[in-house]
């Protein structure tokens, strides 16, 4: 079994809801330094469940997938745990789509960064 990426999967669902953000939003964004387009993504994305799955508690809606995709991602896993102040107890208990969530929200940060720093790019 393949190791999943959850930075580039997050990665490409920023890249993908940035793109259907509403003209307001778009414009509010564009109106922003570097600092407050970071913020005012994360604060857009973190409970969307097309890229965290925070709202409803799962981005697979599929505990199958939801484990499949874990696997072979222990070390993210913990560290997810250690950033949200959970124990790797604590965390399991949510169940592989929960667990999946909170992965997915432990990335994000570090998938907009990547996003900006591509569109800064081109």
């Amino acid at each position: 079994m393949e190791q999943y990426d959850y930075l580039n999967s997050v990665i490409n669902d920023v890249k993908a809801a940035i793109e259907d953000l509403g003209e307001d939003e778009k414009k509010e964004l564009a109106g922003l330094d570097e600092d407050g387009k970071k913020e005012y993504i994360y604060d857009l994305l973190f409970d969307d469940d097309r890229v965290t799955g925070n709202a409803s508690g799962s981005y697979t809606f599929n505990a199958w997938e939801a484990e499949e995709n874990l696997c072979h991602n222990g070390d993210l896993i913990e560290e997810a745990a250690r950033c949200f102040g959970y124990s790797l107890n604590d965390l399991t208990d949510l169940g592989p789509e929960g667990v999946d969530v909170a992965v997915r929200c432990y990335v994000l940060p570090q998938a907009i960064d990547k996003v900006l720093e591509e569109e800064e790019d081109e």
